[in-house]
């Protein structure tokens, strides 16, 4: 059962990642970016919101982190404890939220051949997500979903020019998606907002030792 402060609406946070040069040698820029849809109350299309991300020297996986921990942060700003629908084609970040943090956690933070990629961020995603109430929701990337692909426009375009949002702003989607059709380029419709009475969110996270956040 949710928590009395729990706040009603059920919102959507659709992210990706992209980092430029993945994997090879020297210095590789990146980019995290999400697209954040809240219920407009009129019953037609939500409100959205945008953010995005830069680091200059990184990697895939370490942005789709990134970019769930950016968008947690923003979606509970006011306080609110959010019922959340996160989606994303990072089996990575995916997985590791579903299954791997509760054995990571089991271990004292650490897997059974030693330790964890990128544990620092982890553990700050672990702690961010644990106020809230979420589903984890994987889809393939680049196969014309509009959320998908838009979130991937706002974080490759992030990681070319080394530049963040600073917050959420408001979202360029609508017309974004208009010139894509133009194109030819997306033509499956856009998820309707998520159904609250079909809501299953992931099991209770594992808690984060105080000392581990530092």
């Amino acid at each position: 059962m949710p928590h009395a402060d729990v706040t009603p609406e059920l919102i959507a946070i659709y992210a990706d990642e992209s980092c430029l040069g993945n994997g090879r040698e020297g210095n590789n820029p990146g980019g995290a970016g999400g697209l954040i849809e809240i219920p407009s109350g009129t019953g037609h299309e939500p409100l959205r919101r945008d953010y995005w991300l830069a680091e200059p020297a990184t990697t895939n996986n370490r942005m789709a982190l990134r970019s769930a921990i950016e968008g947690l942060r923003l979606a509970g700003l006011d306080g609110s404890v959010r019922q959340i629908v996160f989606t994303s084609d990072s089996r990575y970040l995916i997985d590791g939220m579903t299954s791997w943090v509760y054995d990571w956690a089991r271990r004292g933070w650490r897997r059974k051949t030693g330790a964890i990629e990128n544990v620092a961020l982890w553990r700050e995603l672990v702690e961010a997500a644990r106020r809230h109430r979420i589903a984890w929701r994987w889809l393939r990337g680049h196969a014309g979903h509009p959320q998908n692909e838009y979130a991937n426009m706002l974080a490759t375009r992030a990681a070319a020019r080394q530049v963040g949002s600073n917050g959420m702003i408001d979202s360029q989607f609508d017309a974004w998606l208009a010139a894509e059709r133009a194109r030819g380029r997306v033509t499956i419709a856009p998820d309707p907002m998520p159904d609250l009475a079909s809501f299953k969110p992931a099991r209770e996270l594992p808690a984060v030792p105080t000392e581990s956040l530092f």
